[in-house]
């Protein structure tokens, strides 16, 4: 079923039920839903917009981007976000690869745009593209990711929600944890609106606003990347009714063990890591609510629904336990790069996704990560992966975030810096310590030989550690010991 069907289904099936709240409290049902974007549909067609067109749209997340969304959808429209927490060049880098026949700003402009006119019959489609999602732009300039219903369908399926909600019992409350022009709204909005899903919208996320709608409306799952469960944890969750929560879906970004555990025991739910990419269209491998310790804190899980796992290098596929590049066999993956064949080329390899990540497939199984391509870094003649030195880092008392970068060494050639958030700000730890706590678990050429003590660590605007930027830093720092 296709994104404009779905619209119009879910209108059929639950009518005057809200589906999503606005930060101000304005509220939009599924009957309100279809009709509005039925309305703007026919002044996006009356302004020239037609099948295969991009509407990009630079609202905030709210209704009037549903709606916006959802019109798009009904004349063959490709509707692309941009996220309002980027900076005006990185927007505009974004605008200029969309091309777009429609730009959209504020509310106000999805209003003017609603006609009673009919809306040009759109004949069933499965490979017609409908949204175009723009990786977060880290490293080097912005590519967007197409998606076409048929995606969005594989997409509904393995998130567990290809049958409709009950249109007699209320649909569960959510929060929104990302932007809208994120991989997790606009590939999953058909999840959603199957489900008959309440969704409550903040007008930015913050921990204590997070926290307060969690309990007020008695939610059981939270959903989210790691850093906002990482500030949620940084709050007095005794202040706060959460006895319904029940699970933390968790993905955008590693999940240290540490703060897997202490999730686990303060919220007293399940924690479940989901690994994905935009590129993927955010489903990829989850680990498993009642996981043991090992594959809780230590992998992402195994592949979900009909998704297959491979560890590669550039030749052939690599024996279980050796590191490698992760490649995903998708239902769900992009049909490849907007106008980028070069980039889709790289990425695509015969009906392969090259997600650029590292990792290995162990014993049991389970895909355990080992850091990105372009994170490895070199010391000695040596390779070292980040993200193996961070997660034994995590676990040390006196860590309470902590990055591994790389600086340029005139002898090593490149060597490690730990760039650490303390426990307790009055007694950070010592690249002793750190180091001390490495040696029963990693090879000596692994450890930092540098430590920086910072208040916070800087998030992108997708919510994720903007490791580019640390490292960017680190070349205009002082030598540290």
């Amino acid at each position: 079923m296709t994104l404009a069907a779905t619209v119009r289904e879910a209108a059929a099936r639950f009518g005057p039920r809200v589906a999503f709240v606005d930060p101000d409290g304005h509220t939009l049902s599924y009957t309100d839903l279809d009709t509005s974007s039925r309305e703007v549909a026919a002044g996006m067609a009356a302004a020239g917009v037609t099948p295969g067109d991009v509407v990009l749209l630079g609202l905030p997340s709210d209704s009037a981007y549903v709606i916006a969304y959802a019109a798009a959808a009904k004349i063959g429209a490709i509707t692309a976000g941009v996220n309002p927490r980027l900076a005006p060049p990185e927007q505009a880098a974004v605008a200029a690869v969309a091309g777009a026949a429609l730009t959209l700003t504020t509310a106000a402009e999805v209003e003017a745009l609603r006609r009673s006119d009919a809306i040009p019959a759109l004949p069933p489609d499965p490979d017609r593209p409908v949204a175009l999602v723009f990786t977060s732009g880290t490293t080097g300039a912005p590519k967007g990711a197409v998606f076409g219903n048929r995606q969005l369908a594989a997409i509904t399926r393995i998130d567990g929600a290809d049958v409709w909600g009950d249109p007699t019992t209320p649909g569960a409350q959510m929060l929104a944890g990302t932007q809208f022009a994120h991989v997790g709204f606009m590939t999953k909005l058909p999840w959603y609106l199957r489900l008959g899903t309440t969704t409550h919208l903040l007008a930015r996320w913050r921990a204590r606003d997070a926290l307060a709608c969690i309990a007020t409306h008695h939610m059981s799952a939270i959903g989210g990347v790691a850093p906002q469960i990482a500030l949620l944890l940084r709050e007095d969750l005794d202040a706060y009714d959460l006895r319904a929560v029940k699970h933390l879906i968790v993905g955008g970004a590693a999940s240290p063990p540490a703060l897997v555990r202490e999730a686990k025991t303060r919220f007293q739910a399940d924690y479940s890591i989901r690994y994905s990419s935009t590129e993927s269209g955010g489903c990829g491998t989850g680990t498993a609510f009642d996981a043991d310790d090992d594959e809780a804190l230590f992998t992402v899980g195994r592949a979900r629904g009909d998704i297959s796992i491979a560890i590669r290098d550039d030749t052939k596929t690599l024996a279980g336990g050796e590191v490698g590049e992760v490649w995903l066999r998708s239902p769900t993956a992009m049909t490849g790069y907007w106008q980028d064949p070069d980039a889709t080329a790289h990425a695509l390899r015969d009906g392969w996704l090259r997600t650029g990540d590292l990792g290995l497939i162990d014993e049991k199984g389970f895909l355990r990560l080992a850091g990105r391509l372009t994170e490895m870094f070199i010391r000695g003649g040596y390779n070292v992966y980040p993200a193996e030195v961070e997660a034994v880092l995590a676990d040390h008392p006196k860590v309470a975030e902590v990055v591994v970068v790389p600086r340029p060494d005139a002898l090593m050639g490149e060597q490690g810096v730990a760039i650490v958030v303390p426990a307790d700000p009055q007694r950070p730890p010592t690249l002793a310590d750190l180091r001390s706590f490495l040696e029963p678990t990693l090879a000596r050429y692994k450890w930092p030989e540098a430590l920086r003590v910072v208040a916070e660590l800087p998030l992108t605007a997708m919510q994720k550690i903007d490791r580019r930027h640390l490292a960017a830093r680190e070349l205009d720092q002082p030598d540290l010991g």
